[in-house]
């Protein structure tokens, strides 16, 4: 696909993880990719990028903090003003601060809401605006599978997980009508850096819950995301795609 022609993707916490195995399915058809993270050092992205440019792939990475309004808003008038169009966001930048309720401080539940729905408000806001100017794009955030059946320990977490599908399916009606289609994605227990910390005994009892009998790889919720944005997904809007291995039905 020409440069003129291939879509500009954004991706949140795209250093690693499922944001990685995103934007290389995104790679498959050639799309320019701005990858956002957060990550201590530059590490992660820059393992990222060199695979993305080893395929010919047009490709940068921001260190931002994507719960900071002012920040998102002046990446993505970066975006458009070198772009000139966003097509495609995926927000799946995400935190946990683990801890029962009673022993949860003001700061972990207001530090999991901000990095996790105040960002999914924050870029979904600042790329609507082009989007419903081209009259297309899609969106598509990260829930979790949390956000239906609940977590023992992380409150803050499915609060934040849940208030993504109720924002979804919201603006999804919101937008239709100018041709932009808003949906979301809900993982279950994913191997990914923020699962690997687990001890292995909470990883079993996990592995117990899932009909399928193992752990998923991000490349199957970076599937879920693609698809929901290629043609094939062309009539699904304001829905939640759950990638759990059967954890939740």
């Amino acid at each position: 696909m020409g440069e003129e022609a291939s879509r500009v993707v954004m991706i949140t916490g795209g250093s690693r993880g499922i944001g990685r195995a995103t934007a290389y399915a995104f790679a498959e058809e050639g799309a320019r990719l701005v990858l956002a993270h957060y990550d201590p050092d530059e590490t992660a992205a820059e393992e990222t990028l060199a695979v993305l440019k080893s395929r010919g792939i047009a490709a940068e990475s921001h260190r931002v903090d994507v719960s900071s309004y002012p920040v998102v808003t002046a990446l993505l008038n970066d975006i458009l003003d070198r772009f000139g169009r966003i097509d495609v966001l995926v927000n799946n930048a995400g935190i946990t601060r683990d801890k029962i309720l009673v022993r949860m401080s003001e700061e972990e539940w207001d530090a999991v809401i901000q990095v996790n729905l105040k960002s999914v408000f924050n870029c979904t806001q600042a790329v609507l605006k082009p989007m419903l100017k081209q009259r297309s794009g899609c969106i598509v955030s990260l829930s979790s599978v949390v956000a239906e059946r609940g977590n023992f320990g992380q409150g803050n977490y499915a609060a934040s997980k849940a208030g993504v599908l109720g924002f979804t399916r919201s603006v999804a009606r919101e937008v239709a009508s100018r041709a932009i289609r808003v949906n979301a994605v809900a993982p279950g227990f994913i191997e990914t850096d923020m699962t690997a910390v687990l001890p292995e005994k909470v990883k079993e009892s996990f592995i117990e819950q899932i009909p399928l009998g193992r752990m998923g790889h991000p490349e199957d919720v970076a599937n879920a995301v693609y698809w929901l944005c290629s043609d094939k997904a062309a009539y699904l809007t304001g829905q939640v795609i759950h990638v759990n291995g059967g954890m939740y039905m």
